[in-house]
């Protein structure tokens, strides 16, 4: 990854973890497991040659995809793509009644590094698995990014039917809530910038 890193300077790690392998494993054996994993590897490694991408294993269920030249944006939709697809292969090598899919985190040098030569390379995959953790967080199953500095995190307090009905909502659109909360307050700024 470092000498990647040194041809150019734009490059985007993609941090992929399977959600839910312990349980898979746990409740119909390690055989089901290896068949995801290898369904996975399948999927990426389908990714990677056509893309011109590396690929790499970081440990049991987690693996890595490095970008060369992609920039933040294109990368981020390209996850998202990269989940779907996955999840499909995946839900394709198990029997019905296992499940099994994945969680994308995403970090970009030059925006989440600051870090040259070997450095570099430890930093964003250190920003990678930020985000992926910062995706688990919110359910897995989705693609996340490493908080940019600006970003703030600000509280707030909704009513128990508030928060059912929003509930409620992000099942039937199949959203996190998060995001229809930020939808939310894009259509709020919007409304109020024209008057």
């Amino acid at each position: 990854m470092t000498a990647a890193l040194r041809r150019d300077p734009v490059a985007t790690l993609l941090d992929v973890d399977l959600d839910g392998l312990m349980d898979l494993n746990e409740a119909h054996g390690h055989d089901a497991g290896d068949r995801a994993i290898a369904a996975t590897t399948a999927a990426l490694g389908a990714v990677a040659r056509k893309q011109g991408w590396t690929l790499g294993r970081i440990g049991g269920d987690e693996f890595a995809l490095l970008a060369p030249a992609v920039a933040l944006e294109a990368a981020f939709l390209r996850a998202d793509q990269i989940r779907r697809d996955t999840d499909a292969a995946l839900a394709k090598a198990l029997p019905p009644g296992q499940r099994c899919t994945v969680t994308i985190g995403v970090a970009n040098t030059p925006r989440d590094t600051r870090a040259r030569g070997p450095e570099a390379a430890s930093e964003l995959l250190r920003r990678a698995d930020l985000a992926l953790h910062a995706a688990k967080e919110q359910g897995g199953d989705t693609v996340g990014l490493t908080p940019a500095d600006d970003m703030v995190l600000k509280s707030s307090y909704y009513g128990a039917a508030q928060l059912g009905r929003l509930k409620g909502l992000a099942e039937r659109m199949k959203k996190k809530e998060a995001v229809l909360l930020r939808e939310a307050l894009d259509d709020l700024l919007r409304k109020y910038e024209r008057a």
